[in-house]
């Protein structure tokens, strides 16, 4: 399912939170509307984290993870990694990296599979995802976007890309990573889908200025309403308004 919600009046929900398919990390500082937005669909599946990364609360834009680990920039604090070490899943590994660039949430999107990653990032950072994540780790861009953790959101089942992707990337990018892609927005046009959301393999959280043919397209895509997936053609026509309304603004 996919559902809108809030951090503190801020639409970015994937600024300040992190979905994988073990666990959520949720921004503290929040209204409780905020949390409980998580905790009703998740609690019975997997744990949901109220935390901060280096003392900061854009935990999403900071962090990158999956069902198998969680990469920490290097400014994450003891207390912090105590903290995740603890309430994490016994096989979630968890580590600190020491990458120059540290928003790593907005330079890697990656599922339990494959990892696309800032052209720049160094290459201890790329062995690390490698190792701890348990992924193919391939740089690359979407729509021009070096950020590609801002620009892209994907799971085990389908992904949302910058709008702007052409059709050559998005069946590139669907070919590499072997599950549809179909390009978008989020929060009524948004462009960086990445930090617009947050999904994993069952649910999508968005922020509350997302359209309803913004959360069609997310449901379709992401195979979020337990019907059998369809092809990729199904979001044509949402696509196509999503874009005329982009040029429109």
């Amino acid at each position: 399912m996919a559902v809108r919600a809030q951090y503190n009046g801020h639409n970015d929900v994937g600024v300040f939170s992190n979905l994988t398919n073990s666990y959520c990390l949720v921004a503290i500082g929040a209204c409780e509307q905020f949390y409980s937005v998580f905790e009703s669909e998740l609690y019975e599946t997997i744990p949901v984290i109220h935390t901060n990364v280096a003392n900061s609360c854009c935990v999403g834009c900071l962090t990158v993870g999956n069902s198998k680990g969680l990469v920490l920039p290097n400014s994450t604090t003891d207390q912090e990694l105590q903290h995740l070490t603890n309430s994490l899943p016994d096989k979630v590994k968890v580590k600190r990296c020491d990458e120059r660039m540290t928003s790593l949430g907005n330079l890697i999107a990656c599922n339990d599979y494959i990892a696309i990653v800032h052209p720049n990032i160094a290459q201890e950072t790329k062995e690390l995802v490698q190792d701890l994540l348990g992924v193919e780790v391939v740089p690359g861009t979407v729509a021009n976007e070096s950020l590609v953790g801002s620009y892209m959101s994907f799971t085990n089942k389908g992904g949302l890309v910058h709008p702007k992707t052409t059709r050559a990337q998005l069946d590139e990018l669907s070919s590499l990573i072997q599950v549809p892609l179909t390009a978008g927005t989020i929060n009524r046009g948004g462009q960086a889908v990445g930090k617009g959301m947050v999904v994993n393999d069952w649910m999508a959280v968005t922020g509350l200025d997302t359209t309803g043919t913004e959360m069609q397209v997310i449901e379709s895509v992401f195979v979020l309403n337990d019907v059998q997936k369809v092809s990729t053609g199904i979001s044509e026509e949402m696509r196509d308004t999503l874009i005329e309304g982009l040029g429109q603004a």
